[in-house]
């Protein structure tokens, strides 16, 4: 009998999860500058025009899909991570010496702070459709195991228009 209260119970319990009343966003939402008309540019903006671009910013192009107006890059950077003071360990010790009288005790304790070789890699999605283009960033840290640090979204306002600006510069299709 007590059994079948204990399922009964654990039922009941499990009918009780709450569930989210919405998804995960990404926070910051991509700046106004991220997104912009492809009519407003002179010249037009191009998948052959955004990865020369990115190549000339030092991205790396990862995928390009022409169907859907896509350009995947990223870039990597060494860097020093700064990490949280982390004590040493307390040594205590002690000698007595064969010569003379006495025992010598000593202890110490230190405090240091790590900066370990990191890594920050920067994603940047294009997407170049049919009216508007659209940016996307974000930077992600890892340290020197490879463990991730830091993750961010990136798609403010000054890299979308450095990013506007270096597509417009770029050469015509046939140059």
């Amino acid at each position: 009998m007590w059994r079948g209260a204990g399922v009964v119970l654990l039922a009941l319990l499990a009918g009780c999860q709450a569930v989210p009343s919405q998804l995960p966003v990404g926070e910051p939402a991509p700046a106004e500058a991220c997104r912009w008309e492809r009519s407003s540019d002179v010249p037009p903006a191009t998948l052959n025009r955004v990865v020369a671009a990115l190549e000339a910013d030092g991205f790396l192009i990862r995928h390009t899909e022409a169907s859907l107006g896509l350009v995947s890059a990223e870039r990597s950077e060494r860097t020093v991570f700064h990490g949280a003071p982390e004590p040493d360990i307390f040594v205590l010790g002690g000698s007595r010496s064969r010569f003379g009288h006495g025992v010598f005790i000593g202890g110490g304790f230190g405090v240091g702070v790590l900066d370990d070789e990191a890594t920050e890699i920067q994603r940047v999605s294009v997407v170049v459709g049919a009216d508007t283009v659209r940016v996307s960033r974000d930077i992600q840290l890892f340290d020197w195991r490879g463990e991730l640090r830091r993750s961010r979204t990136a798609s403010d306002a000054s890299f979308c228009r450095e990013l506007h600006d270096a597509i417009r510069r770029q050469p015509g299709e046939g140059a």
